[in-house]
């Protein structure tokens, strides 16, 4: 069970669509096209090795070799697709937020729940930095469990050390923020920077001591269909 404690306000945000932008790049249709497969048969035949990286039943090394196996490809080709793989997954910093999220440091307790994939976790803190951005982030691929599973969410907010009344969950799919709700949290669907800043600035605000908020600030760090899913059950 989530430790109790004070009413110190706390935000958990998700990653893909959220923190990061992540859309459809099509580079599984191009790698369709190029080996000359039909279309959906990269999905149909990897999407249970996704599915086993999403929740780390899988190393990196064993996708890269089922990809291989599976599409038939040579060492080139399949360091070629998991790059093309990773360019859609990592996608680009969603800088408004970003900055905004550091601005809360010292303001509340900051987390990250994230429906991930094995290699996630080096790759963003290379690229963007989100292991000094929060407290605690809680992977998938290292847990071995999804959202919106309540046990992703127990999870969280065991580390943090917090209690679910006192926690927004900000995340771009709606069965997400549902499940996060059924806890007690409140939710928060992503649907712009805009709309998420006023929203935990609200939270921050009732849960916290009142005072003024932080502004977003200037950001000093730089920053699928047929791959890994992100979006709710994966």
């Amino acid at each position: 069970m989530p430790a109790t404690g004070t009413a110190t306000p706390c935000v958990i945000l998700d990653i893909g669509g959220a923190l990061e932008l992540t859309p459809d790049t099509g580079w599984v249709d191009r790698w369709e096209r190029r080996l000359g497969l039909a279309p959906g048969a990269v999905r149909d035949r990897m999407h249970d090795v996704w599915a086993a990286g999403a929740v780390g039943d899988v190393s990196e090394r064993e996708v890269h070799e089922q990809a291989a196996a599976r599409l038939g490809l040579d060492a080139r080709q399949t360091e070629a697709f998991m790059e093309d793989l990773w360019e859609e997954y990592l996608g680009t910093p969603n800088e408004e937020l970003l900055a905004y999220v550091r601005g809360l440091r010292g303001r509340c307790r900051l987390g990250i729940l994230s429906n991930s994939f094995v290699g996630a976790r080096e790759r963003e803190a290379a690229a963007y930095g989100f292991d000094a951005l929060v407290e605690v982030i809680v992977y998938s691929h290292e847990t071995g469990v999804n959202k919106p599973d309540r046990r992703a969410f127990d999870l969280v907010l065991g580390r943090l050390g917090v209690r679910a009344e006192d926690c927004l969950f900000v995340d771009d799919a709606a069965v997400n923020v549902e499940a996060a709700r059924a806890l007690g949290m409140r939710g928060h669907l992503y649907e712009g920077v805009e709309g998420a800043v006023a929203r935990i600035g609200r939270h921050v605000r009732e849960a916290g001591d009142g005072g003024i908020l932080p502004r977003p600030g200037p950001d000093p760090a730089p920053r699928t269909p047929g791959g890994p899913d992100r979006e709710g059950a994966s």
